[in-house]
């Protein structure tokens, strides 16, 4: 068995996202070495050298294009191949397109690297981390997608700009599939401590309902709106595939909304979506319970209803 070095990244897929999450963990320094791997290798070499030309800037590191037998000893592996969700495409549109080509990808990956950490990117994302989970057989906890991370990110966003606060200092989670189920937890989220209903009205904001109706509608469609206006959305998901990798490689036992297969949590199983858990060098560790509402409850049940419709025709 091959070694792992916990200093090298693998990104297979270098499309708009993969490249930017290559740019991402460059600038990150946690990586000394990373390999792009894509069906086109011009693109992956192309993004490699651009990329490289940067590093008198940064830290040293090493960053080619390589074969998937390069990966054998790559820690973290994060998969981004797939089609692109086109202007009035749903992330489940994806599906069987993207399905198709994990059948191909995640075997040839698991030939070289059985023990590394698969981070899946790929949309639609729950079904696909479902997907690897199944054709690769490696363990669940080794293998989840970057879920409501980018979503919860934005709803933070949001509400820094509707309360006029710092967004770290908002605590909430998207939860659901990464797609038109999702809903934010409302009953778990404050600022710094304080109930967001207190909050509000501590900042002059009184119709509760209606701004928390349209703020989760503007995270939900986020990715529909960035993508009429200039084709493809790639930052935001790399700065969450590198918060994510922070996490992993600096074993922080940070709590993200990853997507990860379910086994009773919330009365849910045999699907993965995302919910609160903690993250670190082997993964996910364990799941954090949200104390939910009922209304809450029954829209993660729905959620899950939702992708396992589709899974059950997959497999």
């Amino acid at each position: 068995m091959t070694n792992l070095n916990d200093r090298k990244a693998a990104i297979v897929g270098c499309g708009f996202v993969g490249a930017a999450s290559a740019f991402a963990l460059m600038e990150s320094g946690l990586f000394s070495e990373m390999v792009l791997i894509d069906s086109n290798k011009d693109k992956a070499e192309g993004e490699a050298l651009d990329i490289s030309h940067g590093l008198p800037f940064a830290k040293p590191m090493k960053i080619y294009a390589g074969e998937y037998k390069d990966l054998a000893d790559a820690e973290i592996i994060v998969v981004t191949a797939g089609a692109n969700q086109k202007p009035g495409e749903t992330r489940l549109d994806l599906v069987k397109k993207n399905i198709s080509i994990f059948r191909s990808v995640i075997p040839q990956i698991t030939e070289y690297n059985k023990n590394a950490i698969l981070l899946i990117v790929a949309n639609p994302v729950d079904i696909l981390t479902y997907a690897a989970v199944k054709i690769s057989g490696l363990p669940e906890n080794r293998v989840f997608g970057s879920g409501t991370v980018l979503d919860t990110a934005r709803l933070k966003y949001l509400l820094g700009q509707h309360l006029d606060v710092d967004s770290r200092s908002v605590h909430t989670f998207i939860i659901g599939e990464h797609g038109d189920s999702e809903f934010p937890a409302w009953s778990c989220t404050n600022v710094s401590g304080v109930p967001l209903s207190r909050f509000c009205d501590m900042r002059g904001h009184h119709n509760h309902e209606k701004a928390m109706e349209e703020l989760a509608e503007s995270v939900k469609n986020s990715a529909y709106k960035i993508i009429e206006k200039k084709g493809a959305t790639y930052y935001g998901i790399a700065m969450s595939v590198r918060r994510i990798c922070e996490a992993i490689i600096r074993d922080e036992k940070s709590i993200l909304p990853v997507s990860g297969m379910q086994n009773g949590e919330y009365g849910i199983s045999g699907v993965a979506l995302s919910t609160p858990v903690i993250v670190g060098k082997n993964g996910i560790e364990c799941h954090v319970p949200l104390q939910l509402s009922n209304d809450e409850m029954a829209k993660l049940q729905e959620s899950a209803d939702t992708l396992q419709n589709v899974t059950a025709d997959l497999f």
